[in-house]
């Protein structure tokens, strides 16, 4: 269920890529647990590389019921600076999901734990609902672990619920082939979106189109943010170099999933 890379070029569902992609929960006929892996050429979330554009590799386990409730863990490799070390990301996650009157709906919490050294850990209340092919999803922040502090302008950060939030819309059009053609858009915006990506408190949007089909996908991604073109920053970014985020990037990715 969740975040594959290869579906979310992170956070599969939850988003791509966990993003928040959209995640609409598939409840089974009865409990199963299954299992995922994947790679890609690059580990894309909300728009922004989490790997400074390089290789990632991602598994995870998730347990459905026929309840409609899912829990589970998922964990990638990822990097910010190029001089970083070797990094994780570590995700566990739980929630409802199932159908009415010809909706599909999901409601759960997912906890982003990374490395020691980052400090950044943070947690997210999520929510989407679909119809057809169409969905519509929202996360907003539920805790972090970093103090407040002040940002550049000289103002308090606001890391409080729901100051911090990722709005996205997605669109499946399947083809008698079996490949899926994705449409989608997010709008992530908030104090803690700034201080954990450094982009703008007040928002931006990143936009995508992929093709899959028996694992394997290929997206075209990028957002609105503008910097400098001598890679600085503008006056309200903060400096991104090596990551890019404001150029059109390609993720190539193959996944797999099978029942435990």
């Amino acid at each position: 269920m969740k975040k594959s890379l290869l579906t979310t070029f992170k956070k599969p569902l939850l988003g791509s890529a966990i993003a928040m992609t959209t995640l609409i929960a598939s409840i089974s006929a009865q409990a199963e647990v299954t299992a995922n892996a994947g790679i890609a050429n690059n580990y894309i979330w909300r728009g922004l590389t989490q790997s400074i554009n390089e290789a990632v590799v991602s598994g995870g386990i998730d347990y459905a019921n026929e309840s409609g409730f899912y829990a589970g863990t998922w964990a990638a490799n990822v990097s910010y600076d190029s001089d970083d070390a070797y990094s994780y990301e570590h995700d566990m996650y739980f929630g409802f999901g199932g159908e009415a009157g010809g909706f599909a709906y999901d409601i759960g919490y997912l906890y982003y734990n990374y490395d020691s050294q980052a400090g950044f850990d943070f947690g997210e209340v999520y929510g989407s609902i679909g119809f057809g092919n169409f969905s519509l999803g929202l996360a907003l922040l539920a805790n972090a672990e970093p103090d407040e502090g002040l940002k550049p302008d000289g103002n308090v950060q606001d890391f409080g619920f729901a100051e911090a939030s990722y709005l996205s819309a997605d669109y499946v059009w399947p083809l008698e082939s079996g490949t899926e053609i994705g449409f989608h858009i997010g709008y992530h915006e908030g104090d803690f979106a700034e201080a954990f990506n450094g982009t703008p408190s007040n928002g931006y949007l990143d936009y995508n189109v992929s093709v899959s089909k028996d694992g394997f996908s290929f997206m075209v991604t990028t957002t609105d943010l503008e910097f400098d073109a001598d890679g600085g920053a503008g006056e309200d970014y903060a400096v991104q170099t090596p990551r890019d985020n404001d150029n059109v990037k390609f993720v190539a990715s193959y996944s797999i999933d099978f029942t435990l």
